[in-house]
């Protein structure tokens, strides 16, 4: 009798097993797999096992998705996006009401505590990738330290820049190292997720930062061939609930602003 039923339980797990759907998607580390970690028992309960896949760069996650070894990333804006769509002659899309949250930009540095005190030929560390980088001189153009040719660009570079009345050095760097180079540098523009994983906190230690009002809100991508899938849905749903709502404005205080 207990044979047969621990062989009735057994069959019973693997049709809930069967029945489950594997949903792989990457995410950098903060927050955005943190977010995906949070969701995952209500995409559970909705039959889809979601699988989560950390990166620390930004190049691996668009071509792991390309490369169909996952469904979907959750880590990158549209600017950055189109910039790797156009450098990698890839296509890939942000899924439909695929836009769930904005990291806004900070500038920070371990020698001022004032960008006012930002001395002449400071030295200001940037990303090296096109949209960041850009998206580093636009902060910057608007406090009033550079000026932009085209102010209503979204990718401008160093080349672009028409003022520079500090004559600032620009170093541009892979953005996970920026953090690290707080010591060498006398100002950094650091990506919020790679902020916060150095335990710098934007709301407090940003000599200043972008508003909610930033072009750059964070989305989730697939190729075109799943963006619709029902699966996806599932996960925009989960992710724009009111509980995930709630977890980003508890969690990170300001730091990540909910964008749905």
């Amino acid at each position: 009798m207990l044979k047969k039923a621990l062989s009735a339980i057994a069959i019973a797990t693997l049709a809930l097993s069967a029945q489950a759907e594997v949903l792989k998607v990457g995410a950098t580390a903060v927050p955005h797999a943190e977010i995906l970690n949070h969701i995952k028992p209500a995409l559970k309960a909705q039959g889809i096992d979601l699988e989560i896949k950390e990166f620390s760069d930004y190049v691996q996650p668009n071509a792991a998705v390309e490369d169909k070894q996952l469904d979907a990333n959750f880590f990158q804006h549209q600017p950055y996006l189109d910039s790797y769509n156009k450098d990698r002659k890839t296509s890939l899309v942000a899924v439909p009401n695929g836009k769930v949250h904005v990291e806004p930009f900070g500038a920070y540095s371990s020698k001022i505590k004032n960008i006012k005190d930002l001395k002449n030929g400071a030295t200001v560390a940037i990303p090296n990738d096109p949209s960041n980088g850009g998206r580093a001189l636009i902060l910057l153009a608007k406090h009033g330290l550079i000026e932009l040719k085209d102010p209503k660009s979204l990718t401008p570079t160093a080349l672009d820049v028409v003022k520079n009345p500090k004559k600032l050095k620009f170093k541009e760097l892979e953005a996970p190292l920026l953090p690290r180079a707080l010591a060498d540098v006398d100002l950094a523009l650091i990506n919020t997720n790679y902020a916060i994983e150095a335990k710098l906190n934007p709301t407090k230690d940003a000599l200043f930062i972008e508003g909610a009002d930033s072009p750059y809100t964070n989305i989730v991508a697939a190729r075109k061939d799943r963006a619709n899938g029902a699966d996806i849905a599932k996960l925009m749903g989960a992710l724009h609930s009111a509980d995930t709502k709630k977890f980003i404005q508890e969690k990170y205080k300001g730091a990540v602003v909910p964008a749905f």
